[in-house]
């Protein structure tokens, strides 16, 4: 069984790099002005180790396991996803210039399932963005940031500053949507990453909670 959905995840992943993804633009927001170079997510900020329940969908296929995050310095984390039974499916470390593949399961060890997830990962553990532009809603104030030829839009709840919501945006066509339920600036306790263009979606909520 664990063959066959690896295996109808790539299938899935190949078919729908076909598929098309439509043009980001922000609703009913103004811009506005402001002081800030740079805004930050702190969710994977802390020393200890971050720990969820992953649920991804892909296609019509369903996997699950536990994902364990932890932070080594300043600009790198290490990332191990095992079945729901403890058993190592990848593990990896992880910056936003560099990427060290430590184990992968044969049956993962295809170009497209490591790359997707190093991009994922990339996009976010990545702590700090320059603020090119600032925006605001009734509910949030935005930041749009460029790096290169990505754009990210961030959101922070107005009523208690927490990051809610990250927009990756390529080409002006939206890519991944990163949604977050958080009570505390260096903690979220849920992550809903949703792909635009393959049709991906990956679902971690909280184990063990960082002080």
């Amino acid at each position: 069984m664990r063959r066959f959905l690896l295996q109808s995840f790539l299938y899935s992943i190949i078919i729908l790099l076909l598929g098309s993804c439509k043009t980001y633009k922000l609703v009913n927001a103004q811009p506005v002005s402001g002081t800030e170079k740079t805004v930050e997510n702190l969710y994977f900020s802390s020393a200890e180790d971050y720990v969820y329940k992953c649920q991804m969908d892909i296609y019509n296929n369903h996997v699950s396991g536990i994902l364990i995050v932890k932070k080594i310095n300043d600009t790198t984390h290490r990332v191990v996803l095992t079945s729901d039974f403890g058993n190592k499916l990848i593990d990896f470390e992880i910056s936003e210039h560099n990427f060290k593949l430590n184990y992968v399961l044969p049956d993962l060890d295809k170009k497209i399932v490591i790359n997707f997830l190093k991009n994922d990962f990339q996009h976010l553990l990545r702590k700090e963005y320059p603020v090119n532009s600032r925006f605001e809603n009734k509910e949030s104030n935005i930041y749009l940031s460029k790096l290169d030829k990505k754009t990210y839009y961030l959101f922070f709840n107005k009523e208690n500053d927490l990051l809610n919501q990250i927009i990756y945006t390529k080409n002006n066509k939206e890519k991944i949507d990163f949604t977050f339920a958080a009570k505390k600036h260096i903690f979220a306790d849920s992550l809903n990453l949703q792909h635009k263009d393959f049709k991906i979606n990956i679902k971690l909520y909280q184990i063990t909670e960082t002080e």
